[in-house]
């Protein structure tokens, strides 16, 4: 048969373990993987000595798109998000106006469309005023589900009490996404942020707070019979209770959390470490890892969330909390890799199956015949700095700007096409909506 790319001798991490083979892709699918010789191939890729895993799935960016372009927009987040290997991306509602309605989700969706560089799904915020609409709002094509804020958020975004949180999971299927920190506490505790600068952000952010918020969500949880996934955990002791709540919740960390800790990281980067919730102390950092090895983490999502150098340079608590991530979320990554805190298998279970199964994503998510040809190539042992002129988020700053590491992503396919390859982006974008399981037919 004659295909369209046909990669060749790479290591590929796949169900079936890890092993050297070549791939072929045929109209934007996988159609062989094996020992490919009889074929007549358009590109032939020598992919020796690199590794092949199912493209990576980022479950949690904020693009800024509409109403705040100056920190981002759909097609800069994207460009970052495949020059870090990143195929897939379900972007964030609190944009102005919030992603709260039919109209606002079909809006990012036309904005998205061969406009993005990789594909692309919505959450739909929760609210009081959209909570008895929220069973269709989640079944509209582009949306990957419901996003509720429990803290941190303004206006018709924001939710704090038990009976409307109660109300929001009452009405429908898909599985909602939690931001877990309690309001009263954190209005009850603000003054703690007035003095003392932004040392402050995570004994003001306590891990009460933290820890109040996911305990009363997994109740109404459990008592509604809905699915939920707790982004962005920091502490052991939410793992803890976590690990009591597998039926109904996943649970999400991000990289940030896992490789930066307090004090340090607030003294070496000020309000640059500044994030919600906070980053916390090595005991909690390591209690992360912990979760992980055991396998209470589901999946890894950057909670990318830029802000411009001037806004972040404000004087705490004026500083707004948020970093970009989507583009250095897999080679911080594959750098524990090389040090052995996480195998390779893990991390693609991480990245992109465990997306695939929470989620209900269709043709995404594995190496195999059949799925979309969303694939990430990367040089495991490729010695490199992280610097700014790599960066493509409009921001321009990363916490993670001088830091050498170990594994760099190298090639970004998505459904076949080669959007990345050696840090060159393709000619065109030719992101389309990630399709769902739960509604293919609406």
């Amino acid at each position: 048969m004659a295909i369209d790319i046909l990669i060749k001798n790479a290591i590929c991490v796949s169900h079936n373990g890890t092993e050297a083979t070549d791939v072929a892709i045929k109209d934007d699918i996988i159609v062989a993987i094996g020992h490919i010789d009889d074929v007549e191939a358009n590109e032939v890729i020598d992919a020796r000595g690199l590794h092949l895993i199912p493209g990576v799935i980022d479950t949690q960016v904020h693009f800024r798109e509409p109403g705040a372009e100056a920190k981002e927009d759909l097609e800069s987040g994207s460009r970052a998000a495949v020059m870090g290997g990143v195929t897939a991306v379900f972007e964030m509602p609190n944009t102005k106006p919030a992603t709260t309605t039919k109209e606002a989700l079909n809006d990012k969706v036309e904005r998205a469309t061969n406009r993005m560089w990789c594909d692309f799904a919505f959450y739909i915020g929760a609210s009081a005023k959209n909570a008895k609409q929220l069973h269709k709002l989640e079944r509209l094509p582009g949306c990957c589900g419901i996003k509720i804020f429990m803290g941190s958020s303004t206006g018709d975004l924001l939710v704090a009490d038990d009976q409307t949180l109660a109300d929001i999971l009452s009405n429908g299927t898909r599985r909602i996404a939690i931001h877990a920190e309690d309001e009263a506490r954190l209005i009850e505790r603000k003054h703690l942020s007035e003095k003392g600068g932004v040392l402050q952000h995570p004994i003001w952010r306590d891990n009460q707070t933290a820890y109040k918020a996911t305990d009363r969500i997994l109740e109404i949880a459990r008592r509604t019979g809905r699915r939920i996934h707790v982004l962005h955990v920091t502490t052991e002791d939410e793992m803890a209770l976590l690990a009591a709540y597998k039926d109904v919740a996943s649970v999400e960390v991000t990289p940030q959390h896992l490789t930066l800790s307090a004090p340090e990281c607030y003294e070496k980067l000020g309000s640059y470490a500044q994030m919600n919730p906070p980053i916390r102390d090595e005991k909690e950092r390591l209690g992360l890892w912990k979760a992980l090895s055991v396998g209470i983490v589901d999946v890894l999502g950057s909670d990318h969330a830029p802000h411009e150098k001037e806004m972040k340079a404000l004087a705490y608590p004026k500083s707004p909390s948020g970093m970009p991530g989507v583009q250095t979320l897999l080679p911080l990554m594959l750098d524990q890799v090389n040090k052995g805190t996480l195998s390779m298998e893990r991390l693609v279970d991480l990245t992109s199956a465990g997306a695939a199964r929470l989620f209900n994503i269709a043709g995404k998510g594995r190496l195999a015949v059949g799925y979309d040809a969303d694939l990430t190539i990367v040089d495991l042992k490729k010695k490199w700095i992280i610097t700014e002129d790599w960066l493509q988020s409009k921001c321009g700053w990363s916490p993670y700007t001088g830091m050498q590491l170990m594994g760099k992503p190298v090639g970004t396919f998505v459904r076949g096409k080669k959007v990345m390859w050696y840090d060159q982006l393709a000619d065109e974008a030719t992101g389309q909506p990630i399709r769902f399981q739960d509604t293919l037919n609406g």
